[in-house]
């Protein structure tokens, strides 16, 4: 029954990619685990990093995704630079991560790229008080993975 349920989990996964050029897997939260959600697929096609966020909700996570996605395709990407288009609620960076701190993270992209070239960046965003990890008093539980200096 286990295999039935990946087998058809890799389906949705390559459908998704298939259809709109990627996938979203997210994480859900658990005692002791942070919730994260990451890309799989917009390497390959639209030649932008992949995208890993810790610390959002999944629908959140998916639409900045879907506008990470839109914004990147066809303009250059800013890195540890504050970008404020992105979504309207708050600021964000983003950092570069290497694939292999991601390992244990991103699961559905190490099988879909096997052994192709990818890489990934990491969204980082402020805390509810509009701190970001580099300010003093910043408070949420958000795991960075690349370097975050600014």
């Amino acid at each position: 029954m286990q295999e039935d349920k990946k087998a058809l989990y890799f389906k949705n996964v390559y459908d998704n990619i298939s259809s709109k050029g990627y996938h979203v897997t997210a994480v859900l939260e658990e005692k002791n685990v942070t919730p994260f959600a990451y890309s799989t697929g917009i390497f390959e096609n639209f030649n932008i990093p992949e995208l890993f966020i810790s610390g959002l909700g999944p629908n959140l996570s998916g639409q900045i995704i879907e506008n990470y996605v839109e914004k990147y395709k066809s303009d250059k990407i800013q890195l540890n630079k504050k970008i404020d288009d992105l979504i309207d609620t708050f600021p964000i960076y983003l950092i570069k991560v290497k694939n292999d701190d991601l390992l244990e993270y991103v699961l559905t992209s190490v099988k879909f790229y096997k052994n192709k070239k990818f890489e990934y960046l990491q969204l980082i965003f402020p805390d509810l008080n509009g701190k970001f990890p580099n300010d003093l008093s910043y408070n949420y539980d958000q795991n960075i993975i690349g370097e975050f200096q600014f």
